[in-house]
């Protein structure tokens, strides 16, 4: 080999590699820092990529979880409160039975309505009020949780919806009320409308009655009494149109000694209305026009309208348990969509982590060979500088 002073190959090569090495180094000591086998785009460009797709898709399924699990939260605020509608709706049922007794006089009916009426005042109350995070909990528009993993194919919604809560939607809404009244007594052929179905007044029960007859009493009071007989459904000859009779459709009937007082039972085309019209006005009855909202007898005043409020109450019963059924449901679904999230999170942590962790193993093998060969180059590099020192020898 010829000696030569103008360049050191071996210092070069030196150098050259020391660089290498001091770069694996700095490397390994990165991973082994970060705990990351990539640490910039020039680690692994694909696998960065892989990476932080999979990083994504997890937090946005961290987030749907907690999105699901504010639905469930929300469901089970409107489930509670409709818990405490079902008791307020047995004190009710107490409060019904009750009234329908006869042994109980009609002042005290009046102390029973009076609560009656508080319970629906707070069914409304609690309709109106519930909330959860500042929004309503029951109302008619679905609340939709969004749920995704990030893609356009991987996000859904699932509308979940309460409906709205109030006393006249669950039927416990006070009906409109009417009442006609007596001047005289009633003349045969004459008629009384009430809702849809027209009653006439007749001296004496046909054998096969083709109409809804009233046989006219001994006075205004017993006439009134039959009116009431036959609206309410009752059967017998002498007190409505025949027998087997069947209850007016729209509304039930209390007969007084000179009125008959009427409480509309089911919706008519105004909303909760029912017409009352005779054709003797001025001469035996006069006419009441009954409106307003809700469906449903709702008060305890007499036994009659106490029977009648019963049945609604119990409907309310059935329809309240039957709308907690639905959103148990709901958080039923909405629970396992976590548990499905969940596990999606948890593989696709697993497949980040294969891609993205440092294997500390091999990286502290690594820093240990690097360091090695640090020092060993830093020494070759040390002697390959000595080696033209030699030339000098030459000189002397």
């Amino acid at each position: 080999m010829a000696l030569s002073i103008l360049n050191n190959i071996p210092s070069l090569a030196a150098q050259n590699q020391l660089a290498i090495t001091g770069s694996e180094l700095q490397r390994t000591l990165f991973r082994l820092s970060s705990g990351s086998r990539i640490n910039s785009g020039s680690d692994d460009a694909a696998g960065l990529a892989i990476a932080d797709g999979l990083h994504a898709n997890i937090t946005a399924l961290t987030q749907s979880s907690r999105n699901a699990n504010d639905g469930v939260g929300a469901l089970q605020v409107a489930d509670g409160s409709l818990a405490q509608v079902t008791t307020l709706l047995n004190r009710a049922v107490t409060l019904a039975t009750e009234s329908a007794n006869g042994t109980v006089s009609n002042n005290q009916r009046v102390a029973l309505d009076s609560e009656f009426s508080a319970i629906r005042a707070e069914i409304d109350r609690i309709g109106t009020n519930t909330t959860f995070n500042g929004t309503a909990v029951f109302t008619a528009t679905p609340t939709n949780v969004y749920l995704s993993d990030s893609t356009s194919g991987g996000a859904s919604n699932i509308g979940v919806t309460t409906g709205l809560l109030s006393a006249s939607g669950i039927g416990l809404t006070a009906n409109a009320s009417g009442t006609l009244t007596s001047t005289a007594n009633a003349v045969a052929t004459k008629t009384v409308t009430v809702g849809a179905t027209t009653y006439t007044y007749v001296a004496n029960l046909s054998a096969t009655p083709t109409a809804n007859e009233v046989l006219i009493g001994a006075n205004a009071a017993a006439t009134l009494a039959n009116l009431a007989s036959a609206i309410n459904g009752g059967a017998g000859a002498g007190t409505t149109y025949g027998q087997g009779t069947v209850a007016n459709a729209s509304a039930v009937a209390v007969a007084g000694a000179t009125t008959v007082s009427f409480v509309s039972k089911t919706p008519g085309t105004a909303g909760n209305t029912v017409a009352t019209t005779t054709t003797d006005v001025g001469n035996t009855f006069g006419t009441a026009t009954m409106t307003g909202g809700g469906t449903g007898v709702a008060t305890l005043t007499t036994a009659v309208l106490a029977q009648a409020a019963l049945t609604n109450i119990n409907a309310a019963i059935a329809f309240v348990a039957g709308t907690r059924g639905q959103i148990g449901a709901a958080i039923n679904r909405l629970q396992s969509a976590v548990n499905v999230m969940q596990n999606q999170s948890q593989n696709l942590s697993a497949a980040e982590d294969g891609i993205r962790a440092a294997d500390i193993a091999q990286e502290v093998a690594n820093m240990t060979k690097f360091s090695i060969l640090n020092q060993t180059g830093i020494s070759s590099l040390a002697q390959a500088n000595q080696m033209q020192q030699s030339v000098l020898k030459l000189l002397q």
